[in-house]
């Protein structure tokens, strides 16, 4: 396990209490979903990993480092956070200085960090973008910034605010590729969300938070496909699970859904109905 939290506790400055007895295991190279609705505890959680915020009580181990302050600085070369507002995170006059902040940051060698960033930008296809100002891109290409901005450090865990809202069809599809594409590289992910048919069609693992509390972890297919968990986490149904609900078969991607509908229409009457 990368990450582990035990008797996790935290409560604001007013006396609101956001997180109780979070007790988690969250695995290397599995892109692992913090479901729930929208003042569930979510992004409090996610700050522990990072050490944006200090556990009060109990602990947080992250690449079996404790989540401290003298263990900081490792751990956030470590640990890449993505905001739900990139915004929050982009604040210098041209993306490759906003790119090169964690590089100065981390005093790596000045003849290495062009190279770097080149090869960043070259990832997230925004070599145009390297002298633009950050405040004049779209919310999709902030994003590409940010994430740029995490990826140059190289590390192994990826945690991400609500990564995929605000953003339209295309650029939706381009950042699930690219998270994908770090978890065949090893790496590990985890991100909150409140989208249920995300979590179910593209996460490995699930943690569902209610009222601060872990209401239910494991495989998507462990705790999603139960219509009991639904109504307790204040959730809707996923599309697909209500669609075959009645079915064997439970499809988590519309690809398979439909293949498998074209694969009951020939058999039954010779015929389908869907285009290939």
């Amino acid at each position: 396990m990368v990450i582990k939290i035990r008797g996790l506790n935290f409560t604001y400055p007013n006396n609101n209490r956001v997180l109780t007895d979070i007790n988690l295991d969250i695995e290397k190279g599995k892109k692992t979903a913090i479901l729930g609705v929208n003042g569930s505890g979510k992004t409090t959680l996610l700050y522990h990993l990072n050490g944006i915020t200090m556990p009060q009580t109990g602990s947080v181990e992250v690449l079996n480092m404790e989540v401290k302050k003298n263990n900081l600085s490792k751990i956030r070369q470590q640990v890449g956070f993505l905001f739900d507002y990139p915004d929050h995170q982009l604040f210098s006059t041209t993306v490759y200085n906003d790119i090169k902040f964690g590089l100065d940051n981390y005093k790596y060698p000045e003849n290495e960090k062009d190279q770097l960033i080149r090869k960043a930008a070259k990832d997230l296809q925004i070599e145009e973008l390297l002298n633009s100002p950050p405040y004049q891109l779209s919310l999709g290409q902030k994003k590409k910034v940010a994430i740029a901005g995490l990826i140059v450090l190289e590390p192994s865990i990826i945690v991400c605010d609500e990564p995929f809202s605000g953003l339209d069809g295309y650029t939706l599809l381009y950042f699930k590729k690219l998270l994908s594409d770090w978890i065949m590289q090893g790496k590990t992910i985890v991100f909150s969300t409140h989208d249920v048919d995300l979590t179910y069609e593209w996460a490995d693992n699930v943690i569902i938070l209610r009222e601060g509390k872990v209401l239910k972890t494991g495989t998507v297919e462990e705790v999603l496909n139960h219509e009991e968990i639904y109504s307790k986490a204040g959730l809707t149904r996923p599309m697909l699970y209500d669609l075959f609900s009645h079915c064997n078969f439970k499809p988590r991607d519309v690809t398979k859904a439909k293949e498998y509908l074209k694969n009951f229409v020939f058999k039954n009457s010779g015929l389908s109905i869907f285009k290939t």
